[in-house]
């Protein structure tokens, strides 16, 4: 299961990065590039169709709406530049640097804020 996950994960960041090369191809046609700002806009923004503290149903559009955006772009996408620009982002993902410390330390960053925040609530609450 961690395995299929990993390759998901992988294959999505993939697809996202291919779907920034297909919004700067010469090819695709401008309703298409707008169509896949829109969808880009929509995932990075704070606000959704449906608020995440609502419960279960605040995730749906993460869950189901963001994919099917996704889906939606990619079938709108000629097939020859899609699969150009999967390529294109695949390679550019394997030859970028990996660094188990760089890792590390963000993680530890969030550890201190985390930690920090914590001595702050618990000096509020004594």
């Amino acid at each position: 299961m961690i395995a299929t996950l990993k390759r998901w994960a992988r294959q999505l960041k993939a697809y996202t990065y291919a779907l920034y090369l297909v919004s700067k191809h010469p090819e695709v046609p401008w309703p298409t590039k707008l169509f896949i700002a829109l969808i880009v806009a929509y995932a990075l923004s704070p606000i959704d169709l449906i608020p995440d503290f609502i419960p279960v149903l605040g995730y749906l559009d993460d869950l189901l709406l963001l994919p099917l955006a996704i889906w939606l772009a990619i079938k709108l996408i000629p097939h020859e530049v899609w699969q150009e620009c999967v390529v294109e982002a695949e390679a550019t993902l394997a030859a970028l640097p990996t660094s188990r410390v760089a890792g590390l330390v963000v993680v530890a960053i969030w550890l201190l804020i985390l930690l920090a925040i914590g001595f702050w609530l618990w000096g509020k609450m004594v």
